[in-house]
């Protein structure tokens, strides 16, 4: 019908679109600190019309989770005590990228589908038991631009259902409005594919949103996707090429509520 012809057609322009978007890593990287002022400066001109949200690490403490899930499982299958520990090279990775992580890193024979299994069963494990905090002014930051007129959408890694769940269970999934999971793209982060189809499900242009991430590889996606990407850190420090990227830092969710109220009352 006539919606799926437009939807079809919009999402060949975001394709078309994201070779070059892809540059942008690049331009950042070899610009000097007074470039990047420079655009940093154009982009605080642009408006804010959208907000599009990671999860895992900036909504939810749920990073910590899946490290101790990890730890568990490695022990289990043999694979060291602090298995755990590399979370600190995957945050941001969806099943895929983790997996090629793995049999890089672990062994070109990891057993992926057998610790999935494992992970997921101790992780519910663990949240049935222990739950899960919310990151600070996480609810206070979407109750605050959903009632400015802000559209929210999701980019996460995780799977649809397992994001839904959490997302419900803690009273946070209304506040949306589009989202994409690591299930629904072809390429995880730091690949921009994720941060775009998010764009074009609330229909704000990358360059009128802001992107807040907890994980470099967060970072590099919106990035590439031609968004200012916000960085409050989790488990992962950014380093300098991280931080060339960052359009703004923060210590809390609390702190980009101080970004809107600026920016509201400067539009």
């Amino acid at each position: 019908d006539g919606s799926s012809v437009t939807l079809d057609s919009s999402w060949s322009l975001w394709q078309s679109l994201r070779r070059w978007m892809w540059k942008t890593e690049v331009l950042y990287s070899e610009n000097s600190r007074e470039q990047k002022g420079r655009q940093d400066s154009q982009m605080s001109e642009q408006p804010i019309k959208g907000l599009v949200f990671d999860m895992d690490g900036l909504l939810f403490d749920s990073e910590r989770v899946v490290q101790k899930s990890w730890n568990e499982v490695g022990r289990q299958m043999g694979f060291g005590e602090r298995f755990g520990d590399h979370i600190y090279h995957t945050i941001g990775f969806n099943v895929v990228r983790r997996e090629q992580y793995f049999k890089e890193h672990v062994s070109p024979d990891f057993p992926m589908e057998e610790f999935t299994e494992n992970t997921r069963r101790i992780y519910h494990r663990i949240m049935e038991e222990d739950g899960v905090d919310r990151k600070p002014g996480a609810e206070e930051l979407l109750k605050y631009a959903k009632e400015h007129g802000y559209r929210l959408a999701l980019a996460t890694s995780s799977r649809e259902l397992h994001a839904q769940l959490l997302l419900k269970k803690y009273g946070l999934f209304d506040y949306f409005d589009g989202a994409v999971y690591g299930n629904m793209v072809s390429a995880g982060k730091p690949d921009p594919e994720i941060y775009l189809k998010a764009c074009a499900s609330i229909q704000v242009l990358p360059e009128f949103a802001i992107a807040l991430e907890d994980a470099p590889s967060g970072i590099r996606s919106a990035a590439a996707a031609g968004m200012r990407p916000v960085m409050i850190p989790d488990l992962v420090e950014p380093d300098e090429a991280v931080l060339e990227l960052v359009w703004r830092r923060f210590d809390t969710l609390y702190d980009v509520i101080d970004l809107l109220e600026s920016d509201f009352q400067n539009s």
